[in-house]
């Protein structure tokens, strides 16, 4: 079996389908709440949850290959108790800032994360996705308020991923060989700034989202009440505060591996529109 953690997730939900239209054998998605999982039609919901590590031994009975998006300070656990199950490939979803930002709080977290898994016994593939689309959530509350969006670095581009390009290049990964040992730095076919993503989002609902630019000190204060200081920090250096060439470049990886073209954060607001109505 195919076991997909995080299965109702951005990543998750869209990779299950994934896995359930290309006939990949059996597959489980991984919930706390089996009833309410809504899986496609051959997904198994699996009962478990990733913050009690003990909990996942009778899940991943069975289970050959797992789909795992880093879970900073619970993965060790997470990690072992795969390994003491005979789960024998794990494909996981680290963040492209352990090259970009290696110095970074997170990026150190999740490249110990990286190197727990690599020194597991198990084969491995890592994702390292770019900034996704779906952070753009963040303002639907806004939107659909019809406030004012206001968001740091406004006009630097970012080659943003489609969360479910993540899960295309995770499906061939699990499913296909060549795979293991190998890590794939994930991004969009071109870099977008906030203006233009809430410009887009403007053009799918047809109307206007009015569009403002912040100061790093606002958005650090707004960021901080919800993740903390350093986090914040972090990832405002990210929006733009400290970019470089690494994090700017647009990579064809997702068309490389899947054989389709990333996916435009157009498509993204699109598929999303009723989340900012």
């Amino acid at each position: 079996m195919i076991l997909v953690t995080g299965a109702t997730g951005n990543i998750g939900r869209a990779l299950v389908r994934e896995l359930s239209a290309s006939g990949a054998g059996p597959t489980g998605g991984l919930t706390r709440d089996t009833a309410r999982a809504g899986f496609p039609e051959g997904v198994e919901a699996v009962e478990g949850d990733l913050a009690r590590a003990d909990s996942l031994e009778p899940a991943l009975r069975g289970v050959r290959s797992l789909f795992l998006v880093s879970r900073v300070g619970e993965d060790a656990g997470i990690i072992r108790t795969a390994r003491r199950a005979g789960v024998e490939h794990v494909v996981l979803v680290s963040s492209i800032t352990v090259r970009t930002h290696p110095h970074l709080g997170p990026a150190r977290e999740n490249a110990d994360v990286e190197r727990l898994l690599r020194d597991s016994g198990m084969a491995w593939t890592v994702l390292r996705p770019t900034q996704f689309a779906s952070n753009a959530l963040w303002w639907a509350e806004t939107i659909r308020e019809r406030g004012t969006v206001r968001a740091p670095y406004a006009d630097t581009g970012l080659p943003t991923v489609h969360p479910a390009d993540i899960a295309s290049v995770a499906r061939a990964a699990l499913t296909g060989p060549g795979h293991h040992g190998r890590t794939y730095e994930l991004t969009g076919p071109e870099r977008i700034t906030a203006r233009q993503q809430a410009a887009a989002i403007a053009e799918v609902l047809g109307r206007e989202v009015p569009f403002a630019e912040a100061g790093r000190q606002e958005a650090h204060r707004r960021m901080a009440a919800f993740m903390g200081g350093e986090a914040a920090d972090a990832v405002l250096d990210l929006m733009g505060g400290d970019v470089n060439d690494e994090l700017l470049a647009v990579r064809d990886t997702v068309a490389r591996i899947t054989g389709a073209r990333a996916r435009t954060f157009r498509q993204w607001a699109a598929e999303n529109a009723a989340a900012f109505r």
